[in-house]
């Protein structure tokens, strides 16, 4: 083989196996089914335009029987009659009428033969499609199948270094997932061990002195408004003519001598 040959050779197989790859097994199979059917309409309609010729010759034959009976009637009647050259003629196309008859016969027996074959192949082809139809569906399914593993194969095959990345990820997660339950146990420990208390005492206590100096604040501004509204100055001193005055209105109302009673007990 030359290398042109070669070449060619090379090529045309390139070529084949190229086509090869991009048929699909589904439009293959639906497609000689589809032809198969079709050759069956064809049968089918073969078969019915014999059965209408050969009605058509039944049809034909059956009025030449009738014009025999016709005929011989003629032949009887000119008989009857003595005239035996219109009998003779009678009797002539009688004949004549029986001939094509007989000649009907033998093409109607033999579209009749013809019938019964189409028929019987109609029948045979009829089951081979049915056949063909049932391996049709089951190597459609079997070849979904495959492709179905074939993909799985590949995806698993392909998926090996992706799959070392994960292992990876899940590997440095592993880690970082105990080092943060590692610090949560030490804090919890430090926590259990009091290492804690000192740092949230000092704030407590601080928190708590702003907050009595704050109430102080809060007590002593009160008390000026008290003294304010009382007419009493600043320094302790108030006015005696205002003092007199709330002394006699307190000595008259007995209820609030009470309670001046109860405040001086209380700070006893």
């Amino acid at each position: 083989m030359g290398i042109l040959s070669r070449a060619s050779y090379v090529i045309r197989s390139k070529i084949n196996a190229v086509l090869n790859r991009a048929e699909d097994p589904h439009e293959t199979l639906d497609y000689s089914y589809e032809q198969l059917r079709d050759e069956l309409q064809d049968v089918k309609q073969g078969i019915a335009d014999l059965t209408t010729q050969k009605k058509r010759l039944e049809i034909q034959k059956n009025r030449l029987e009738e014009n025999v009976e016709k005929h011989n009637e003629q032949a009887r009647q000119a008989v009857e009659q003595g005239r035996d050259d219109l009998a003779r003629r009678a009797l002539e196309k009688k004949k004549q009428k029986m001939q094509q008859i007989e000649d009907l016969e033998t093409q109607i027996a033999d579209l009749q033969n013809t019938q019964d074959n189409l028929v019987e192949k109609k029948n045979e082809l009829q089951n081979r499609i049915q056949e063909f139809r049932t391996e049709k569906e089951t190597m459609k399914a079997r070849y979904e199948a495959a492709e179905a593993s074939a993909r799985v194969s590949e995806a698993m095959t392909g998926a090996g270094e992706e799959m070392e990345n994960i292992n990876r990820s899940i590997e440095r997660a592993r880690d970082d997932t105990e080092d943060m339950e590692a610090r949560a146990a030490a804090m919890d420990e430090l926590e259990e061990s009091g290492a804690f208390d000192s740092a949230l005492s000092n704030e407590s206590d601080l928190e708590a002195e702003l907050e009595e100096v704050r109430q102080e604040g809060e007590v002593e501004a009160e008390l000026e408004t008290l003294k304010a509204d009382a007419g009493v100055e600043s320094d302790g001193e108030a006015d005696p003519e205002v003092e007199l005055e709330e002394t006699n209105e307190a000595a008259a109302d007995p209820e609030i001598e009470a309670e001046l009673d109860d405040l001086k007990k209380d700070d006893e």
